[in-house]
């Protein structure tokens, strides 16, 4: 079959999917916005597009997110006319993440083949990550019209696409019907070969005065992952846990992972970065002494992120009802003890004090105290990070579960 993939920064969540299926016999090439684009990668033929033009300066704040997604469908469209015309390629199917609107013309250019799309979360009003957070709350009466200006770029993909998959059932319910009907359900997988326990797991850590920490699982740590650390990941109630934490918790480590940037959500009104806004905020209430055991690594290498897991005392995960932090079940396949917010979809994950323990996204006290009495009891958590690995092996290993699923999927849509 030949099999095109649609990724702005491709490979994304097809980055084993594509190989997998390049190696089953399958020619496989993939669009993407890299602007160093390699011939190849992993079998897979390479191809790159670039936008013509940027956003319209002063355009109605309701259309500004649907138009970035037309230009960028358009570009999508216009190279893929040239491998139509110039080179006679056409793909029996197409695997697009249509987040950002580059799949939306592709039936234009080739409209026998098969559409089939990442659902990874459609917008709603209410019951998900709008409005959950009242420090954040919607702007004006016109937030939802805007909403669901954003939500039109799925709607338009429901009337073409003729397959979908999403990685939680909970991603997937967010959808309406009766497109959530045609979702299947099945993680990217993770590689729980990679991610497993290591007692002797350790790590030399380099604070910012130049002091090297030698770091074993004798060490009390406490690991908080964020790909960019802000309020949708529950930065900013973390950082308020932190001042009583530190003080009840003498010898304990805070290991923080990273970036400074938005992934999602709005960027701070005053300017600056989360990460900085509550640093400020909390750090009055932080003696110098106590500071130094808290730990900004940034972003780390994948091999430095997994032994901070096999370190783990406590790993905290906080998030807005909203898309499933792939660090979650790494964590917990790695036999963390996990402390994570009761919200959607870790519910579907996480059963209470069975594979780790739930808290209210807001309460800091008893984030605190969830905190402490996990270190306080290792036999509590060697339980619950047992319990997690189990569940990371049994349901959403890379191979042997997600990828076969993933691969049974795409081969049903053979024309």
């Amino acid at each position: 079959m030949e099999i095109l993939f649609i990724h702005q920064n491709f490979p994304g969540q097809f980055r084993h999917l594509a190989p997998a299926l390049v190696q089953r016999g399958h020619r496989v090439t993939a669009l993407c916005m890299k602007k160093e684009c390699p011939a190849t990668w992993n079998g897979v033929s390479m191809v790159s597009y670039g936008v013509a033009r940027g956003s319209t300066k002063g355009i109605h704040p309701w259309v500004g997110d649907f138009e970035t997604k037309v230009i960028r469908g358009e570009a999508c469209f216009r190279r893929a006319l040239r491998l139509r015309d110039q080179e006679g390629y056409s793909p029996d199917l197409i695997i697009a993440h249509p987040g950002w609107g580059e799949s939306l013309f592709l039936k234009e250019v080739w409209p026998k083949a098969k559409l089939a799309i990442y659902c990874e979360f459609f917008y709603t009003p209410e019951g998900a990550d709008v409005g959950f957070d009242p420090e954040f709350p919607q702007e004006d009466a016109g937030s939802r019209c805007r909403l669901r200006m954003k939500n039109s770029n799925s709607m338009l993909h429901f009337d073409i696409a003729d397959a979908a998959i999403s990685p939680t059932a909970w991603q997937a319910s967010t959808f309406p019907e009766p497109f959530r009907s045609r979702i299947t359900v099945v993680h990217d997988g993770i590689d729980t070969a990679t991610l497993t326990p290591d007692p002797d797991v350790t790590l030399t850590l380099r604070t910012k005065a130049g002091v090297k920490i030698r770091l074993t699982r004798e060490d009390e740590l406490i690991t908080f992952v964020n790909r960019n650390l802000e309020p949708y990941r529950g930065y900013h109630i973390f950082m308020r846990a932190l001042p009583e934490l530190l003080r009840r918790r003498s010898n304990v480590r805070v290991l923080i992972v990273g970036g400074s940037e938005v992934s999602y959500g709005a960027r701070p009104k005053q300017g600056g970065s989360w990460k900085q806004i509550f640093i400020d905020e909390v750090r009055p209430q932080i003696s110098d002494t106590d500071w130094q055991r808290v730990h900004f690594l940034g972003k780390v290498p994948y091999d430095e992120f997994v032994k901070l897991l096999q370190l783990s005392t406590v790993h905290l995960y906080l998030t807005y009802p909203f898309v499933l932090s792939w660090s979650l079940l790494e964590a917990m396949s790695a036999g963390c003890a996990v402390l994570a917010s009761d919200t959607e979809p870790l519910r579907e994950v996480i059963t209470h004090d069975k594979n780790g323990r739930l808290v209210d996204f807001f309460d800091t006290r008893a984030i605190v105290e969830q905190i402490c009495h996990l270190c306080d009891n290792p036999a509590l958590r060697e339980r619950l990070g047992r319990a997690a690995r189990e569940l990371a092996t049994n349901q959403y290993d890379l191979k042997t579960i997600c990828l076969p699923r993933q691969l049974e999927w795409v081969e049903s849509l053979q024309p």
